[in-house]
């Protein structure tokens, strides 16, 4: 018996060791199945998975969102309710898209010392997964019933409620990752509606709908064109084409510069007819993606979307939100309209305040939202219905940083299109790919 034991326990290791090489989701999930049926004369506890029978959802009133694919093992019932957690207890997450480094790099795919540099980090690497498993989740539900009509407070509640749900919200280990934007048109981003904008969508809208979820202070942050008019098809597709070539650029020691001269390529290849003009499609000269640290949703890299000077170059281990936005307009952003997304300075230090609403407001920010970037709503949701002021003073010292909507010239239109992607020793992981984009 003790020798079987040894004989299983060597098995099971060998399971680990290939689901973490990457053969895909599905891979990993029967390896997972086989080692729970073995598993009954073992004495330990095994975990009992039970997984659903989900149809194709049909994606064709959103322009190029893919559907999402028939699943006969899904681990999420119809009704979405049953948390990430629960739906993987061995927290065996899906792994994302995989591609393999190229050129200098390509030794990294079978090196044994790499491989051993990923096991180690396997417990940062289960934290953005299961994030990532709660984004497309969310963005399927999302997907389901987003449509012309709804007031855009509305399709942003429902949302961030799923997503709370879903990833077992628990103050700073996990929940959002920033608030919702829902920009619409001409504006790019940074713009989700305060209480009492009643903002309603329209089928002629171009609305980029970005959200993140974060574990553990690992955010994944995802991005995508919610557009019902097919006239739009082309300056959707120039933003994904630039993402895509963003992230086929992308590696470890590549060249910023590089990368965004790939993607302003990619982006300006494209032109849209409208109102019987046809218009040039360029990138937002002056909006950027970015690396993304621990409870820092903008890590301190850029990755411009333009040719550029060479720059910075990405290293081994870091996790970059590689995000473009494509425009019919100027392209180029300037700050209007109401704010409503506000970030804790990252390294602010320690400030006497002397009016006592504002120390209270920043003692409810901490709590809550940390160096996590917030909007007035959650400020309000929180009982803090009088914040204005107060919030006004810990801007004006320096503590709190406000992000007011970026917006092209009124009349254009942008779009968007970002994944979060994780430069592991062994290979590039799109962490938050799905069927959908």
């Amino acid at each position: 018996e003790a020798a079987a034991a040894e004989a299983e326990a060597a098995a099971d290791d060998e399971d680990g060791d290939e689901g973490e090489e990457g053969e895909g989701e599905a891979g990993a999930g029967k390896k997972k199945k086989k080692k729970k049926k073995k598993g009954g004369g073992g004495g330990g506890v095994v975990a009992v998975v039970k997984t659903f029978k989900l149809p194709e959802q049909d994606n064709s009133p959103l322009v190029l969102i893919a559907n999402w694919k028939a699943r006969d093992d899904h681990r999420q019932c119809a009704e979405f309710n049953i948390p990430i957690g629960e739906q993987y207890p061995d927290a065996d997450y899906p792994l994302g898209e995989i591609q393999e480094y190229v050129g200098d790099n390509a030794f990294r795919t079978t090196s044994a010392e790499k491989r051993e540099l990923e096991r180690l980090n396997t417990y940062d690497y289960e934290k953005i997964r299961k994030a990532a498993e709660c984004h497309r989740q969310t963005r399927r539900y999302v997907q389901s019933y987003m449509r012309p009509g709804m007031t855009m407070t509305d399709v942003v509640q429902r949302l961030e409620k799923k997503t709370h749900e879903l990833i077992s919200a628990n103050g700073l280990e996990c929940g959002w990752g920033f608030p919702t934007g829902c920009s619409l048109n001409w504006v790019a981003a940074h713009w989700t509606p305060n209480y009492g904008d009643n903002t309603v969508l329209q089928y002629d809208d171009v609305c980029k709908l970005d959200f993140g979820v974060q574990v553990g202070g690992r955010i994944v942050d995802c991005a995508f064109t919610v557009a019902f008019n097919p006239k739009y098809d082309t300056i959707i597709q120039a933003s994904k084409s630039g993402t895509n070539a963003g992230i086929k650029a992308a590696g470890i020691d590549a060249r910023m510069g590089e990368i965004g001269g790939d993607i302003q390529e990619a982006i300006e290849s494209y032109e849209i007819e409208l109102n019987g003009k046809t218009l040039p499609i360029k990138p937002v000269r002056n909006l950027n993606g970015h690396s993304i640290g621990p409870y820092q949703i903008h890590g301190g890299k850029s990755v411009p979307i333009v040719k550029g000077p060479e720059g910075e170059k990405m290293e081994e281990g870091e996790f970059y939100a590689i995000e473009t936005f494509a425009s019919c307009g100027k392209g180029y952003i300037v700050e209007d309209l109401e704010c409503s997304h506000y970030m804790k300075v990252f390294d602010a230090p320690h400030t006497p305040l002397r009016v006592k609403s504002s120390k209270a407001l920043l003692h409810c920010i901490e709590q809550n939202f940390g160096t996590l970037a917030f909007c007035r709503r959650w400020l309000d949701d929180l009982g803090q219905t009088r914040h204005l002021m107060a919030l006004k003073n810990l801007v004006d010292n320096d503590l709190v940083q406000p992000y007011p909507p970026l917006c092209d010239v009124k009349g254009s239109y942008v779009t968007q299109m970002e994944h979060t992607i994780l430069l592991r020793p062994t290979c590039k992981e799109v962490i938050s790919r799905g069927d959908d984009f």
